[in-house]
């Protein structure tokens, strides 16, 4: 989708993603330059809202399986979210998969030390792989 129709300049790992996903992300970020003004604030509030239904992976962004906040950040919200932020985890769903599954996908990526790792090791290690 161009910027045209969309109306909002797309970062590139949402060119790559479906069209739902590019939706979702353009217009949460056009209510919230509305509601507080073109910045970081409005930027997280559309990146949040992309997380709630997508889950970076690799390049892109896929849906997850089940809605939800993917992290700790994201269950947060509201000023609780911006007084005390949290590790977001870059875009991996923490919170809708298994150590087990992040496990699988670490091993897909060819993550060294993985069998060492908690939970939230292996999301932040899958994160810095994928940027």
């Amino acid at each position: 989708m161009s910027k045209q129709k969309l109306g909002v300049e797309l970062p590139s790992t949402l060119q790559r993603s479906p069209a739902k996903a590019q939706r979702t992300y353009a217009k949460t970020l056009r209510n919230a330059e509305r509601e507080y003004g073109r910045g970081e604030r409005a930027s997280r509030t559309a990146l949040a809202s992309l997380k709630h239904g997508f889950e970076k992976v690799g390049d892109h962004w896929e849906p997850k399986e089940h809605k939800g906040p993917s992290d700790p950040q994201a269950a947060a919200g509201g000023a609780q979210a911006r007084e005390r932020p949290r590790e977001t985890f870059g875009g991996v769903d923490l919170l809708g998969h298994t150590r087990q599954e992040l496990y699988a996908r670490a091993q897909e990526l060819g993550i060294a030390g993985r069998s060492r790792m908690n939970k939230e090791a292996l999301a932040r290690e899958i994160a810095k792989k994928q940027r």
